[in-house]
């Protein structure tokens, strides 16, 4: 991963280590094996770790995220409301969805539009406006069905925002911007012109949030060669990422972070691993206090199969209990993105366990000490 090696000797970029699931502090193997402390949902299956990095509720399951409790505090501070300031890259999903917002999905190529509407797929001009008409003629309608007055209302928000998001994302990035043709390459490319775009006339947006998925990560086999294969991939289309930040002058302004649902075991079943618990999250951005690592990096000496415990993190085969939670870290983020500390239990119910909203230090201290 040359690009980010070069983004974090640069102090642009750090890792926060050990970092995992928790609904309260839980120190040893002991609390664990003897139900001492409560802890997270369906712990080392997919679905609910996948489902708790994005909600920030690892005691109970939910649809809401707490990047959609960010955005319900702070959407209003956006001065055009019909483009939401969560754009989504790979569809619907649970971290950025609200009580009363939600994601906007686009494609690596921008904004989409109603299908065969206002669009010359037709040689016969009649029928076009035929169609287009139709649809206006929908869209002007009033409902006694509350599904479908609401269905007709989200189509009309729908298309107000293609027009707009498509008009403040036309302009090409700057020139000698360049992205790898990968599947994360793309999507941050998208994102960096969405960026370019925030301070358009008809877009306004002084907040945003991004999220992009990719999967693929669950190498039970072959882990050497698959992470050979995907790591250079993520590493080029961040280090492409940054460069389009400062060619706009937008580094400072921009946090990347990465999750994932849990790492993975130090011992292996034969060419793979399997799964874990903690795991190491990259940060990336102007504001990063960089060229370090946060929080506790574990000792990696892993437990025997029997015998007596040598390493009180390790819950066996080198599944380590997080020695910082995810409510730290999304805290920080949502201070960052302009959160209050007063309003951090509304988005992360059990962040009192891990840090005094009280306090004016930072949850990790992973962002410059100037930004107050």
């Amino acid at each position: 991963m040359p690009e980010v090696a070069t983004l974090f000797d640069n102090g642009n970029a750090a890792f926060v280590a050990n970092v995992g699931t928790l609904i309260e502090p839980v120190f040893t193997r002991a609390e664990v094996e003897q139900s001492l402390k409560r802890l997270p949902l369906g712990l080392y299956s997919h679905s609910d770790q996948i489902e708790q990095w994005q909600t920030g509720v690892p005691h109970s399951r939910s649809g809401i995220g707490w990047g959609g409790r960010l955005a319900d505090l702070i959407h209003h501070i956006n001065s055009v409301p019909t483009v939401p300031m969560q754009i989504s890259l790979d569809g619907g999903n649970v971290w950025q969805t609200g009580e009363t917002v939600a994601e906007y999905a686009i494609t690596p190529q921008g904004a989409v539009n109603l299908s065969n509407y206002n669009t010359a797929y037709e040689a016969n001009q009649s029928v076009r406006n035929a169609l287009s008409a139709a649809v206006d003629s929908q869209l002007a309608q009033d409902y006694s069905n509350l599904l479908a007055q609401t269905f007709n209302s989200r189509k009309k928000q729908a298309m107000d925002a293609y027009d707009i998001f498509a008009t403040a994302t036309a302009p090409d990035l700057p020139a000698g911007v360049t992205f790898p043709n990968t599947y994360v390459g793309q999507r941050l490319a998208m994102v960096a012109k969405t960026i370019q775009g925030h301070n358009h006339a008809r877009l306004q947006a002084r907040r945003q949030t991004f999220f992009i998925q990719w999967g693929g990560w669950d190498h039970h086999s072959e882990v050497l060669a698959g992470q050979a294969a995907m790591l250079p991939q993520v590493s080029a289309a961040i280090g492409a990422f940054y460069s389009a930040l400062v060619a706009m002058g937008m580094q400072d302004k921009v946090t990347l972070f990465t999750a994932s649902d849990f790492g993975r075991t130090l011992t292996s079943n034969s060419r793979g691993s399997d799964h874990a618990w903690g795991s190491n999250q990259l940060i990336v951005g102007g504001d990063v206090a960089g060229k370090r690592i946060y929080g506790q990096y574990p000792s990696l000496v892993v437990n025997p199969d029997s015998g007596p415990t040598v390493n009180d993190l390790d819950t066996g085969r080198g599944r380590f209990i997080p020695t910082t939670s995810c409510d730290s870290l999304f805290a920080e983020l949502a201070l960052w993105l302009g959160a209050n500390r007063s309003d951090l239990p509304l988005i992360l119910p059990n962040i009192g366990n891990f840090y005094n909203t009280s306090q004016s230090a930072w949850p990790i201290g992973m962002f410059k000490p100037d930004l107050g």
